[in-house]
């Protein structure tokens, strides 16, 4: 009855872009724009390369969402008893047709597009293309959805983390180094959390339906201390990077301004549950995308 009411006006493009997640779009965002800071920390910067490997990223995301939104609901997770946003083809705003196209679309116009890239920067472009594709299926359809066996954490981190930012700074410097593996890991921390706070608030509804995600299996108390982890983790990088003289005492500190924010957050993920933890999920994806953009300018 509930989710009647909130979808009665909800006409066609709004359910697009319900379907598309778009406050979960900075997470294909910033590892671009980190990976270019990073590069033109080197002296290198490909304008176009940036603005297309946004497009692929955007795209990725996209289609991997609408493929959480379908084969969520195919699996029987997405209920009533959901506690997260409305998801468009459990609430019947689109069709499993109109999604299932939708996918198709998503992810057919992010390997169009990564063909540009791929004449930039070769075979390695073209592995990571294909790999992030059929992750961002298989997160959670297949026979064995990565998701549904507590590795969507790990698959967060490694793609929209560390081989975001890292095969960015590819495609401008035409190789990696130790400096753009280390310039991933506040990346691949925030990006990270945001499906850490997913998953715990989802917990119950999770365990019942069986989909054992790392916070399933970990428990709320484990995966709280995970969130933390992950959010200190972040903030050490440009610690690192100052005691180094990396950055300057002059720059590291930018992405510290985002640290009442984090405290927030951090005090949140211990104390609210079920839907409470919705605004906790938004302010993550905050954290993720302002401490991204500060940290790309402490980078420059």
């Amino acid at each position: 009855m509930e989710i009647n009411q909130q979808v009665d006006d909800v006409t066609k493009v709004q359910a697009w872009i319900m379907a598309a997640r778009v406050p979960t779009l900075p997470a294909a965002i910033v590892p671009v724009l980190v990976g270019t800071a990073a590069a033109m920390r080197y002296g290198y910067l490909n304008l176009s390369a940036t603005i297309v490997a946004l497009l692929v990223t955007l795209l990725i995301q996209i289609g991997t969402n609408l493929t959480n939104d379908l084969y969520d609901f195919k699996k029987g997770t997405d209920t009533e008893e959901r506690l997260g946003p409305i998801r468009v083809t459990q609430a019947g705003l689109l069709s499993i047709k109109e999604v299932t196209i939708g996918i198709w679309i998503s992810f057919g116009l992010a390997l169009l597009a990564s063909f540009y890239l791929i004449q930039i920067g070769g075979w390695p472009i073209f592995v990571i293309s294909i790999l992030s594709i059929i992750s961002g299926v298989l997160y959670t359809a297949g026979p064995w959805p990565l998701g549904y066996h507590g590795l969507g954490d790990l698959f967060v981190f490694i793609f929209f983390g560390l081989v975001a930012v890292m095969g960015t700074f590819y495609l401008h410097t035409g190789s990696i180094n130790l400096f753009s593996f280390y310039v991933s890991l506040p990346v691949a921390f925030l990006v990270t959390d945001i499906i850490v706070v997913n998953n715990l608030r989802d917990i119950k509804t999770d365990r019942k339906a069986n989909k054992k995600t790392l916070a399933v299996r970990l428990g709320r108390q484990k995966t709280c201390i995970q969130f933390v982890f992950f959010v200190v983790g972040a903030y050490l990088i440009p610690i690192l990077f100052w005691v180094n003289g990396i950055l300057t005492t002059n720059f590291f500190w930018f992405p510290f301004l985002t640290l009442p924010l984090g405290g927030r957050l951090t005090k949140e993920v211990f104390q609210e549950t079920g839907r409470a933890l919705n605004l906790t999920l938004k302010g993550t994806g905050k954290l993720h995308l302002i401490f991204g953009l500060l940290f790309a300018i402490s980078l420059l």
